[in-house]
């Protein structure tokens, strides 16, 4: 029987469980994990947030390599105050360079100013609170290596930090960093909109 769980994913750990690097891993979160398991997609060791860790290999092409794209969606506090004008280019597309040093532009997607993001805690190391920024919420239905980062670049903004707080409908809700909560099959199936494929 397969097990799935999410996580809060820390800022400085990778999503790995094993690294030739001397690294901060997914091992050293405060839980018995069953043998076989693995993160199911990325976060760099500089992003936060939710992370689903399951021992099903399958559910890595069941949610990103499916023909139907799945939606995830970030906080994302950039450096400066963001015009209205820059928000717009992010909603419409902005041109990143990606692998192979080719230009792509990104499709349109859904860019939200957020005034006061609820369950956000300071980072151990956090940066200087009295400089300007901006926090933003970005919803992708795709991942190119550190998409949302080049994306805000390319407005003239630096991502500061970055947590996914959601993939569909599973939400990062209230999970603390470095927090680990099980969940059943039928219900991260269920949230993740892929229920009904085959497994």
């Amino acid at each position: 029987m397969y097990r799935y769980f999410i996580i809060n994913k820390p800022y400085d750990m990778v999503s790995q469980f094993v690294s030739p690097d001397k690294v901060h891993l997914l091992g050293e979160l405060d839980y018995d994990f069953p043998e076989g398991i693995h993160a199911v997609g990325r976060l760099d060791n500089h992003s936060e947030g939710l992370l689903i860790l399951t021992t099903n290999k399958k559910i890595t092409r069941l949610l990103f390599e499916s023909e139907q794209p799945h939606k995830r969606t970030y906080l994302v506090m950039v450096s400066k105050i963001m015009s209205q004008e820059a928000l717009e280019k992010l909603r419409n597309g902005v041109t990143i360079r990606i692998k192979g040093g080719v230009d792509y532009v990104t499709p349109p997607c859904d860019v939200q100013i957020v005034e006061k993001p609820a369950n956000v805690g300071p980072r151990a190391h956090d940066l200087k609170e009295y400089l300007p920024r901006t926090w933003i919420t970005i919803t992708l239905t795709e991942g190119k290596f550190h998409q949302v980062r080049k994306m805000t670049a390319a407005v003239g903004h630096q991502t500061k930090r970055l947590i996914r707080i959601s993939i569909e409908d599973l939400l990062l809700g209230d999970l603390q960093p470095g927090q680990v909560k099980e969940m059943g099959e039928e219900e991260i199936f269920r949230l993740l909109n892929i229920a009904d494929v085959e497994v």
